[in-house]
């Protein structure tokens, strides 16, 4: 399995070249009453190489007997092999007993050296917050004075009242529309780098000829399907077009396109659509973009992660050629799923005959020696069967994108000595931390300052001890977790709430003297003179 890399199309040539000259049996075949040895024919080498790719997982069941033949006829033409009598080129490959045999070496694609990581492809920089300048502020802000009670203290009780440093109000400047659109270039490719898992984007793609103004429309300028809706019909599909790909997606029910209907009708439509798609200059999805879609080729075995990849690549299409391609594989993937359409091809299947008929409109190279017809196979098969997901907007990266548009708009406070920027890290480049670092984090950040103000009330000594008690009853029933561990037991917060006083002198006890006669309580008596 060949991994995503730059330069993907040249490796599977020269793999597949390796794997058919070191595996093909060769043996003793005779022909014009004279024997060949380490030969083999035509149809052998068809047999052999059909079920090697089947078996690759670089290209996959998918791949049917006259791809192979037209991948034999381009090695023909290359020399990877020759006629029995040396003859190549000129000659045709068919898929029957001609004798054929292999020269002595065969020619490999040479692998182009990669520039330095230093000149390889364009990032443009984001804007950041290198510009500033001051909001002017009046000289005397009338403010209101602040009285605070229980209550408010209360609500208030988690600031820390200390020194504050002197400060100023500080905005980026205007962003305008040039900065946004070099912001979603950059961390569109960024991006798409990540999904890749690639080091860097030189051999795979030319950065400094995307236009970032496709990747913004792209994004915004669709409707409720998510198709890409364009500002001008001069890009658009032909009208006529649009009525035949309408009609046979939605056949039966076509009869508001005002068609004559007749036996094989839905075939002429489809001929009609196939012949438009078929004489394009230039493939749906560009040559430009050739080696970034072979790289998604890859990861199709993971589903998701190759979904993702196509969401960002589909982004920096032209807006007519996202169109076209996403109308294609609705088309396709209806034309699949109807069970009333009648049978378009009675040699193959309906779904083998639209992979077959528009793969090519899809992915082509610019160097007729590649493996077009075996990649685009592969590659269109995936996205006809998930063309819903595939051809969507990205939402994770348009969301990364505005909240760092916001982010730079966001008026911000300098403070004296200090870096404006020490404290702005883009989302993007985090640390990833594991739950126990973050429970660490989280107890340490909010309970150390709230064990801090309960040290702070505890050694003031304005308060009364009336005041004291209180404001220790309102911070217990706030974080009783914090005063449990400062006051373990009852003891030890009745000494902090009523300090022990210092020893006094005693007064001498009282000394009664000992009676003689036991204690009697006095007893009045009225006297009444006579």
């Amino acid at each position: 399995m060949i991994g995503p890399g730059p330069y993907r199309a040249t490796k599977l040539w020269n793999e597949i070249i390796k794997l058919f000259r070191g595996g093909m049996p060769l043996r003793r075949h005779w022909a014009h009453f004279r024997s060949y040895d380490n030969s083999f024919t035509g149809s052998e080498a068809v047999d052999w190489l059909h079920a090697l790719l089947k078996r690759n997982h670089n290209f996959g069941p998918e791949v049917t007997r006259y791809q192979t033949l037209q991948l034999l006829r381009k090695f023909l033409k290359n020399h990877v092999f020759e006629d029995i009598k040396g003859r190549y080129g000129k000659e045709d490959f068919e898929d029957n007993g001609q004798l054929y045999r292999f020269p002595p070496s065969s020619p490999l694609k040479p692998l182009p050296k990669r520039r330095p990581l230093a000149e390889s492809g364009f990032l443009p920089k984001l804007p950041g917050w290198d510009d500033y300048e001051e909001v002017p502020l009046p000289e005397k802000v009338p403010m209101k004075p602040l009285i605070l009670n229980s209550e408010s203290w209360n609500k208030r009780h988690s600031i820390a009242i200390g020194e504050v440093q002197e400060c100023r109000l500080i905005r980026r400047r205007e962003i305008t529309q040039r900065h946004v659109d070099h912001i979603w270039k950059s961390m569109t490719l960024a991006h798409l780098q990540r999904v890749l898992g690639l080091e860097s984007l030189d051999g795979v793609l030319d950065t400094k000829t995307l236009n970032p103004k496709h990747i913004v429309h792209n994004v915004y300028s669709v409707n409720k399907q998510g198709i890409v809706v364009l500002k001008e019909r001069s890009g658009d599909l032909p009208h006529w077009v649009l009525s035949a790909m309408k009609c046979l997606a939605n056949w039966p029910n076509g009869s508001e396109t005002k068609q004559p209907m007749y036996p094989g009708f839905e075939k002429d439509v489809l001929k009609t659509v196939a012949d438009y798609f078929q004489k394009l200059q230039e493939p749906l999805l560009t040559f430009q973009l050739h080696e970034v879609f072979v790289n998604i080729l890859g990861l199709l075995q993971r589903r998701q992660v190759a979904v993702d990849a196509l969401q960002v690549c589909c982004l920096l299409l032209p807006p007519p050629n996202r169109r076209k391609l996403q109308l294609l594989m609705r088309l396709m993937s209806r034309v699949c799923h109807n069970p009333r359409l009648p049978v378009l091809n009675e040699a193959i299947g309906t779904r083998t005959l639209m992979v077959q008929t528009f793969s090519r409109c899809v992915l082509r190279s610019a160097d007729e020696e590649d493996l077009d017809e075996l990649l685009a196979t592969k590659l269109v098969t995936f996205m006809m069967d998930h063309h819903e997901e595939a051809l969507r907007g990205p939402g994770r990266l348009q969301r990364a994108v505005e909240e760092h548009l916001a982010h730079l708009r966001r008026v911000q406070i300098k403070y004296s000595g200090a870096d404006a920027d020490a404290s702005l890290v883009s989302p993007s480049f985090c640390r990833q931390i594991s739950k126990a670092e973050f429970e660490e984090q989280r107890l340490r950040g909010s309970q150390e300052p709230m064990a801090e103000l309960l040290e702070g009330i505890i050694s003031n000594k304005d308060l009364s001890v009336k005041d004291k008690k209180k404001k220790l009853k309102q911070f217990q029933r706030s974080y009783p977790e914090i005063y449990r561990r400062r006051f373990p037991t009852a003891e030890s917060e009745a000494a902090v709430v009523v300090p022990e006083r210092p020893a006094s002198r005693m007064r001498p006890q009282l000394r009664f003297l000992a009676l003689k006669k036991p204690f009697q309580p006095l007893q009045r008596s009225w006297s009444f003179r006579a």
